[in-house]
């Protein structure tokens, strides 16, 4: 069990240097997945409902919900509407950003500057997403209606959007994590 421990205690900097690995693969994959349309159209609920963010769109909420694209679906009346909301010029934007974050984050297994850049980065841009479980109704599952004595809708029943959402509290941390880490060492 000892040798378990040292094991652990050892391989701190391997773990921190793979946690800014892991960060980089997410921001990555996801920023970069906000060039495709389907991705574009799916964060509109977030942003549109933000009072941080929504200002980046032209159309006010909840106007969105009337020209909502399927996953994998293309409609050309909701297509121009989202050209119009400028869904596609902010979701560029924004994945730009969220890559540049990855890459700053990845950055600091070799610049413990660029590192706490980069895990303050992830920090504050997960405070962001955080804040659409107190503004984005999509959330928390809808009431359907059903036939329970206690209906499963609201809050706390978080959908697939929630879900996806509350998992940036594991970002959060990470991003604090080797920003302090980073910083640690720029201290020497």
């Amino acid at each position: 069990m000892n040798s378990f421990i040292d094991l652990l205690v050892r391989g701190q900097r391997g773990f921190i240097h793979l946690a800014r690995i892991a960060i980089f693969i997410v921001m990555a994959w996801i920023g970069g997945l906000k060039a495709f349309q389907y991705e574009a159209d799916g964060i509109v609920p977030f942003v549109a409902n933000s009072p941080l963010m929504s200002f980046f769109y032209t159309k006010p909420a909840p106007e969105y919900q009337q020209y909502k694209n399927p996953e994998g679906k293309t409609v050309a009346k909701n297509i121009e509407w989202h050209r119009a909301n400028g869904t596609y010029l902010f979701s560029y934007g924004l994945g730009s950003v969220i890559v540049i974050i990855g890459l700053l984050t990845l950055a600091g297994i070799w610049s413990a500057k660029l590192g706490i850049i980069g895990g303050l980065l992830t920090f504050l841009m997960s405070i962001v997403t955080l804040s659409f479980l107190l503004t984005t109704p999509e959330v928390y599952v809808p009431n359907l209606g059903g036939d329970f004595p206690t209906p499963h809708y609201g809050f706390p029943y978080l959908s697939g959007a929630g879900r996806l959402v509350l998992k940036d509290v594991i970002m959060m941390a990470a991003g604090l994590i080797v920003a302090s880490d980073a910083a640690r060492r720029l201290q020497g």
